[in-house]
């Protein structure tokens, strides 16, 4: 393994790292604020990535900035398996409407935030 194949990796740890840490306090804090038996955090951390995500898409980065950003940082922050673990429990719990809601309204949201994130670095 070349030396920029082991520093690739490394970046990739550190970086996920990093995210996955943001999206454990991001969920925890936005869930106790607002205890709600609706999965808040992790809509709040869907949406903020959606919106990241957007953002850095709209910016000219290199293909290696562009990787990590996107894959390593945003792809460890943001979290598609547990909305849907949580989609599901909602379905189990017989909350249909609750479980319909969270699809609905984190689709609809995230596209919102991917745009309105592209748009915004297109204005930089």
């Amino acid at each position: 393994m070349t030396a920029t194949a082991i520093l690739a990796w490394t970046a990739v740890a550190v970086i996920g790292g990093i995210g996955s840490v943001l999206r454990f306090l991001v969920d925890r804090t936005v869930t106790r604020r607002l205890a709600l038996p609706f999965p808040v955090g992790t809509l709040a951390v869907n949406i903020s990535g959606a919106a990241l995500l957007g953002f850095l898409g709209g910016l000219s980065l290199s293909r290696d900035t562009a990787l990590l950003a996107g894959t390593a940082f945003v792809g460890a922050y943001t979290t598609f398996s547990t909305w849907m673990l949580e989609t599901q429990r909602l379905g189990e719990e017989r909350r249909a409407w609750a479980a319909a809601a969270n699809v609905v309204v984190s689709v609809v949201l995230g596209l919102t935030a991917a745009l309105l994130g592209q748009w915004l670095a297109e204005q930089l």
